[in-house]
This record gives C-alpha cells, structure tokens and sequence, in this order.
C-alpha cells in the first residue's frame, strides 16, 4: 500500500510559501478524479496526492510540528489511500438548504452500502463504507461517508484492456448512475497495480 512518510511532508515554513502553487495542482488533479451521481452525491476519488493535501492542511490548520501530532496525522490518513486492488472515495451528499438537508439526510440511510462501481461486463461492486467509525446514527445518515470498492484481479484486466466502467447509486430514494469520462477512468485506472496482468 502507497503510505505517506513523515520525512516526505514539506515542514510547515515551506508549505506555507509553496500552498497556492500546491493548492491550484491538487484542485486540478481532483477534477479527474470527480463523478458526481445524479443532482447531490459527488465521489471523490482519493490517492496519495489528494491525502497528501489533506496532511498538509491540517498540519498546517492546526499547527502541528511535533513528531507524536505528525505520526497521529498519518495514521489517521494513510488507510485513505488506494492499495492497488481497490478505489476509495469520499462521498459528499449534498442539498444546499437545511431544512431539505436533514430531511433527505433521514430518508437516505444506507445510502452508502448501496453505491457502487460497475466495470463492464463484470458484476457490480458495492461500497465498503465508513471503515474508520459509524457515520449513520438513528435519525439520519451523514452528509460524508468514506468508501472503498474492492476490485477482483478479473475487473482491474477488464479495465486495462479498455471496459468502461459506471459508477451508481441503487437506494429506494436516490437512483442514479453515470457512465465514467475517459480522463476520469485514466486517471482511476493509475491506482490499480496491472502491470502483472496481461
């Protein structure tokens, strides 16, 4: 699994003057690694420069030099990253008005468990969500999950040869599906170690 080292951080000084350049590269990158699933989930597709961004900002929102608060970062973080075999993604349910937010919140529990990936001519895969903690209470889901879809050796060939892939929700409230952009799948398809499948 690609893991982020301490010793690879820009310390705090540096980050500081290089952050715009930094901050325009990472936007850039995220919008290949975007697909918004009808009106109001939008996955983000996480790797290690997206995680990396992440560390850096909240070292640096926090103020955070000291190697124990470094470490603590890490670990949190790393597990965000794709091992090879699988995509992770944050998901982001999104209705801009509170009132419809908490409402639709309470109608889309499970939400998470019933997004999924779809390589063609494969079976679909559906999310393993929320490894790090319990993100749904009783009244509502949240508006962020984090997922991982796990890929089998057969669906990682499929895609190197060129199947399109699809990426959905099927939940009795929200149904929609999206056929992922070329750009897109490139840029996912560099997660994925293939190098061994011919």
């Amino acid at each position: 699994m690609a893991r982020i080292e301490a010793a690879s951080l820009l310390p705090l000084e540096v980050y500081a003057r290089e952050r715009h350049a930094y901050r325009s590269r990472v936007i850039a990158h995220k919008k290949l690694r975007t697909v918004h699933v009808g009106e109001h989930v939008t996955l983000i597709f996480e790797d290690e420069l997206t995680i990396r961004y992440q560390v850096q900002e909240m070292l640096r929102i926090e103020r955070i030099f000291e190697e124990a608060g470094i470490r603590g970062e890490l670990e949190t973080y790393n597990p965000l990253i794709p091992d090879g075999g699988n995509w992770k993604a944050t998901m982001l349910i999104e209705y801009p008005e509170p009132a419809e937010r908490r409402q639709r919140l309470a109608e889309l529990k499970g939400i998470e468990a019933r997004t999924w990936v779809e390589v063609e001519g494969c079976a679909r895969v559906h999310a393993i969500a929320d490894e790090d903690m319990e993100r749904e209470n009783e009244e509502k889901t949240s508006a962020v999950h984090f997922l991982r879809f796990q890929l089998e050796r057969e669906m990682c060939a499929a895609l190197k040869g060129g199947a399109g892939l699809s990426v959905g929700i099927d939940h009795p409230h929200y149904r929609a599906s999206v056929r992922v952009e070329a750009e897109v799948r490139r840029s996912l398809l560099g997660d994925l170690h293939t190098d061994d499948l011919v």
